[in-house]
């Protein structure tokens, strides 16, 4: 019989109790790459879905994603006349917070370039793309919302037609899709009251000069609504998103567009990487580091296990040298048992992780390169951890067995 498997079926239960909680440790291991990787797939999640071979922002900014960007919508049309650009939409993006159920509700608005985008593309698991203009709503089923529910945004209500899964911004809201008017709406709503300064604030101001004082007509569209003023632009729109007509030269229209004094024009790698170091940059190395740091910490505990378990083995391990037992029997005997007890600690730590990391309140994404790569590095570490307990078998003599 195999000595290794000898000496755990003596000791069952303390070689249990120790492979779970190592197993759990490199649970937490395990769990702290997925959210990693989870973090990062939700910080582009959008800017892969949207399918844009270019982003247009605001002049001497870094994108909707990093700082706040308003473009008149008027660019979008300049953008599409810009050669090599296939189609222009406008792209907008802000995050809302509302109570529902007594809950707070927060929101990552997505505004669709309707017509053109009803969210066909989207990862639907339930209900339809949007089919009309106004008053319906694509949500993500973390937000937790059901299908067909209405729910009130400003001063208009929206159905939730279908429901999309991993839609998930970088901040960890799920995300909402709306037309962009609908998004926009959102965005800018005020209330009755802020309104109604607003347009006594105007009147005023038009009462303090002398073209308002002789033309009455004048104050009555100051104090009327601002859709009527033909001077105030529309609502602002977060960035212009575009597609290339294949085999545009990419650089034509980046000169193009960069040479705007109102605008600035990055590709979609840029922007993915703008975002990557931008708003979720320190998250990510601060995960990555805790990781480094577990993975460190389960070296050291498994080798200090398995040192303690040679030391209570040292009058066995003297006595099989005084018969003359070779020292790569020994050498095996804590070498086998240091890869059995990672191997099904590995095995532990993902079967309870299946259960755990779904109620995660964020993301924790495993892939199966990550569990190949941490299952390497488990059985490195297991080498590694037995390197002390041969260290110590070897300083065993043999006359400590008669002794």
């Amino acid at each position: 019989m195999n000595l290794a498997v000898r000496d755990i079926r003596h000791s069952m239960g303390r070689f249990v109790l120790t492979t779970v909680g190592v197993g759990m440790l490199l649970m937490v291991v395990m769990g702290m790459g997925g959210i990693y990787r989870g973090l990062v797939d939700d910080a582009l999640v959008v800017t892969r879905g949207v399918g844009a071979d270019v982003w247009v922002v605001q002049r001497d900014t870094r994108g909707p994603f990093a700082e706040v960007s308003r473009l008149p919508r008027s660019l979008v049309d300049r953008v599409a006349t810009v050669p090599g650009v296939a189609a222009a939409r406008e792209f907008v993006y802000h995050t809302i917070q509302r109570e529902r159920g007594g809950r707070p509700l927060r929101i990552a608005v997505l505004g669709l370039g309707w017509p053109t985008d009803k969210g066909e593309g989207l990862p639907l698991v339930a209900g339809r793309p949007l089919a009309q203009n106004h008053f319906e709503m694509l949500a993500d089923e973390s937000l937790g919302l059901a299908l067909g529910e209405r729910l009130r945004l400003g001063k208009e209500t929206y159905t939730v037609v279908g429901l999309t899964r991993a839609m998930i911004s970088s901040g960890g809201d799920g995300i909402a899709c709306f037309t962009s008017r609908d998004a926009q709406a959102i965005q800018f709503d005020e209330p009755g009251e802020s309104v109604r300064l607003e347009r006594r604030a105007r009147r005023a101001r038009a009462e303090g000069i002398d073209f308002g004082r002789t033309q009455p007509g004048v104050l009555e569209r100051a104090s009327g609504s601002s859709r009527h003023l033909a001077a105030l632009p529309g609502p602002a729109i977060s960035a212009v998103i575009a597609r290339l007509t294949p085999g545009a030269d990419v650089d034509a229209v980046l000169r193009a567009v960069g040479g705007w004094g109102d605008a600035t024009i990055y590709t979609g790698a840029q922007q993915e990487d703008l975002l990557l170091k931008g708003s979720v940059d320190r998250a990510r190395r601060q995960i990555l580091l805790f990781r480094v740091l577990l993975t460190i910490i389960s070296a050291v505990i498994m080798a200090l296990i398995i040192y303690t378990l040679t030391l209570d083995k040292l009058h066995p391990i003297a006595l099989l040298k005084l018969i003359g037992a070779p020292n790569r029997t020994i050498v095996g005997l804590i070498l086998q048992q240091s890869l059995i007890m990672g191997v099904l600690a590995f095995g532990v730590g993902w079967l309870i992780g299946l259960r755990l990391f779904p109620l995660f309140p964020r993301r924790v994404l495993v892939t199966n390169d990550d569990l190949l790569r941490l299952g390497g590095i488990v059985l490195l570490i297991s080498v590694l951890a037995s390197l002390l307990g041969i260290w110590k078998a070897m300083r065993v003599s043999p006359n400590e067995a008669i002794g």
